[in-house]
């Protein structure tokens, strides 16, 4: 079995793939408080920017996502486009009529400045990393807007921690979104998932791989991938339903595996698999830095609260929430949607959880060619 790196994320010298760069001038000033020098952010387009500029569409990715949202794996890319189902001739994202454009979050492992970046000097940031916002993504992306001559977006479309930093863009750039399409995302963070998150960061933490944060020189086999590991095992419980859980593996073992002498349950093996992907592709530090991020959203922080923040916004919005979400659950979206003036609630209705916004590509990209073409 090769093992796997210490981090699994895109470093320099690596294949770029589909991605570009822009890079932003003089520092990044952060929420948080300081500075963050250096900073650029990895993208991919699809399509063209018409004339008028106005058919300019950023999708936003989840926690473990990146800019890769469609497209085969292959060099730069380690997985196939997680959004593959909307993107594409005579889909909803039609990059003859749009101009798609998908970032990697400031804080992210591929290709945009994160921990497992080099910092100037020429050593990785880790540890020393700084906390992030949603807010400070959007100011990020601000310049990348403007970069690539957009003035204002068609449509600012995200789910889950894409949800968040889409909603954070209407809220802080109301005269840039058009038109926003928020997927089992809050408006702002709650206890319960504060606390699912909690034993996350504690198992990466406790790692003894984790280095205090600084193992990104380590050789393969070395770094916290036992605690990364955990830690998707706890999200992915939380990303799927229990009732999907218990339809799809019951109480059966694992195919030639017996728990009662050693082996595992076919649930145990499906958490095992994922846990197994994701650190051969995601860096365990942009996996604390982006929690930290989805802990401290709140979009009415220093405006007066959710209800005055939500106010705000003024494009043409689309709140989608799944009614088996445990992880967002669906009062969160209908909050939502009754706080932004005019905004309509989408209920999708699926067994699988949290990840239906991704699993349901015939209901999601239905009702984005909707908002799209109103």
């Amino acid at each position: 079995m090769v093992l796997p790196p210490a981090s699994g994320a895109w470093r320099e010298g690596d294949d770029p793939g589909r991605r570009q760069w822009v890079q932003l001038p003089g520092t990044l000033r952060l929420e948080a408080g300081g500075e963050l020098p250096d900073v650029r952010i990895a993208y991919e387009t699809w399509g063209t920017l018409d004339a008028a500029r106005s058919n300019a569409v950023l999708v936003l990715h989840a926690l473990t996502g990146d800019s890769h949202i469609a497209g085969p794996a292959g060099p730069g890319h380690p997985t196939a486009g997680w959004w593959e189902a909307l993107v594409g001739p005579g889909r909803a994202l039609d990059p003859a009529e749009w101009f798609v454009v998908a970032p990697n979050v400031v804080g992210g492992c591929q290709g945009s400045t994160g921990p497992s970046s080099t910092a100037p000097d020429q050593v990785p940031w880790g540890s020393r990393f700084p906390i992030v916002t949603t807010r400070d993504t959007v100011a990020a992306e601000t310049v990348l807007a403007d970069a690539l001559g957009v003035d204002t977006w068609a449509c600012v479309i995200g789910g889950s921690m894409g949800g968040m930093r889409a909603l954070e863009w209407a809220a802080t750039q109301p005269e840039r979104v058009r038109r926003l399409f928020v997927l089992a995302a809050p408006a702002a963070t709650s206890a319960d998932q504060i606390g699912w998150a909690s034993p996350q960061l504690a198992a990466i933490r406790a790692d003894p791989g984790w280095n205090g944060g600084d193992y990104h020189d380590l050789p393969a086999g070395k770094g916290p991938h036992a605690g990364l590991g955990v830690a998707r095992r706890i999200a992915h419980l939380s990303y799927r339903s229990g009732f999907e859980l218990t339809t799809r593996f019951g109480r059966e073992a694992q195919d030639g595996e017996n728990p009662w002498d050693g082996g595992r349950y076919a649930v145990e093996s499906y958490l095992d698999h994922h846990a197994e992907k994701l650190v051969r592709r995601f860096d365990a530090g942009s996996y604390v830095r982006l929690t930290e991020l989805m802990n401290a959203h709140d979009v009415g922080r220093d405006r007066g609260g959710v209800a005055a923040a939500l106010a705000r916004v003024k494009a043409r919005t689309f709140v989608a929430g799944v009614n088996s979400d445990r992880l967002y659950p669906l009062e969160q979206q209908i909050e939502m949607a009754e706080g932004i003036p005019g905004a309509e609630l989408k209920v999708i209705d699926a067994p699988y959880g949290h990840d239906a916004f991704l699993i349901e590509d015939e209901v999601v990209g239905s009702h984005l060619t909707s908002l799209l073409h109103e």
